[in-house]
């Protein structure tokens, strides 16, 4: 009589252990718990910045106003330039905004130039 063993033994079934399937299905889990946590770390700190316009003031100065929105509790820089009409940088400056409460800011900022610009933008904004 052949028994069970003898049958598996034949036919190339084996017992299967489940150890190292469970281990890897639990780094698995980790590695897009992580992945998932960094994508969302870095958008709690992403800044949207708009322009609104801009005024010419004189041959060395320009106005810009625009707005953040995203960031509560936190200080902000903004770098906000001032361009010519071939696009080239004539003035720029760091704008630095305290903390506030409110989930966006409108802000105005006068850029001193070095000639005269044709239109004023923010480049950047990031946490300070």
């Amino acid at each position: 009589m052949t028994t069970a063993q003898q049958l598996d033994d034949r036919y190339g079934r084996t017992r299967r252990r489940k150890w190292p399937w469970i281990a890897a299905a639990a780094v698995a889990a980790l590695v897009v718990a992580a992945l998932g946590w960094s994508i969302v770390a870095q958008q709690m700190d992403a800044i949207d910045s708009d322009d609104l316009g801009f005024d010419l003031v004189d041959e060395h100065s320009v106005d810009v106003r625009f707005q953040i929105t995203g960031v509560q509790g936190k200080d902000v820089g903004c770098l906000v330039e001032a361009l010519d009409e071939e696009f080239g940088v004539v003035g720029w400056k760091v704008v630095e905004i305290p903390a506030g409460d409110a989930h966006s800011q409108a802000l105005s900022v006068t850029v001193p130039t070095v000639a005269a610009a044709t239109t004023g933008l923010v480049k950047s904004c990031w946490v300070a």
